[in-house]
């Protein structure tokens, strides 16, 4: 059984599952489709072709599914998919993609806290954490498990990796690598996410490889290109390992330094 206040707007094309609550003022546009319990807050607003997942809580507030602020951005129809258990907090906004049948990606199990923005084309993996008022460009990428701390711009374009650790009020313009902590302005890498890791499982052997990589990035005279071929040549293979490696040969914008 649905609770809809009397006072919400809901348009006939949206599709709402079996026990969703909607709150007084809140906006239901169309082609919006809300899975099974998820609770849309007061005055929240879904502007139209988004899908949340289920056991959503989008709180107060929150505008998700709008249009992208992007200049060639022309009316074409484009997504926003949000999965199951995601929490978004008061005033957050979400954007729906740029271009015709692309789509902004929210994963599950994501925590987005008040006054984020999450612009077009972002992918937020799953179990992600973005603390107050961190604002995302366009075409973001974020990995599983990565927490940005509150206040954080991120440039367009930048992909930060999973497991990573980046600290509050810092300014990100390039690739974040994976398993890594950094802060700062400009943004610089403090150490291996250990904390992070050890949470989640990850072995002693694992961390001493990481910090191993770590040490031969940016604690050596390598440049990257050097260091990579010294881990490469030194390293044990492991899924760590050749996802670090695969994600620092595949930037586009470079890695922090």
């Amino acid at each position: 059984m649905n609770q809809v206040d009397a006072r919400a707007v809901i348009d006939e094309s949206a599709q709402l599952g079996d026990g969703v609550i909607v709150g007084a003022f809140a906006i239901i546009g169309p082609g919006v489709t809300i899975g099974d319990g998820t609770t849309i807050g007061s005055t929240a607003l879904v502007e139209k072709d988004t899908v949340v997942g289920k056991n959503c809580f989008i709180a107060h507030g929150a505008v998700v599914g709008s249009d992208p602020q992007d200049l060639k951005y022309d009316g074409e129809k484009s997504f926003l998919t949000i999965g199951d258990r995601t929490t978004i907090r008061e005033f957050a906004t979400i954007n729906r993609a740029a271009g015709a049948g692309e789509a902004t990606t929210i994963g599950k199990d994501v925590l987005i806290m008040a006054y984020v923005h999450i612009a077009h084309n972002c992918i937020i993996g799953d179990n992600v954490v973005i603390v107050n008022a961190v604002n995302l460009a366009g075409h973001v990428e974020v990995g599983e498990y990565a927490i940005i701390g509150g206040m954080t711009p991120v440039h367009q374009f930048v992909r930060i990796g999973r497991h990573s650790f980046v600290g509050g009020a810092s300014r990100v313009s390039k690739d974040i690598p994976p398993y890594f902590k950094v802060a700062g302005i400009p943004t610089r890498p403090i150490e291996v996410n250990t904390v992070g890791l050890q949470r989640h499982g990850f072995s002693d052997e694992s961390l001493s490889q990481l910090r191993q990589c770590y040490r031969l990035l940016y604690l050596s005279d390598l440049n990257t290109t050097q260091a990579l071929v010294r881990i490469r040549a030194e390293m044990p293979a492991s899924a760590e390992i050749d996802d670090l490696v695969a994600f620092i040969e595949s930037s586009s914008r470079g890695i922090i330094k």
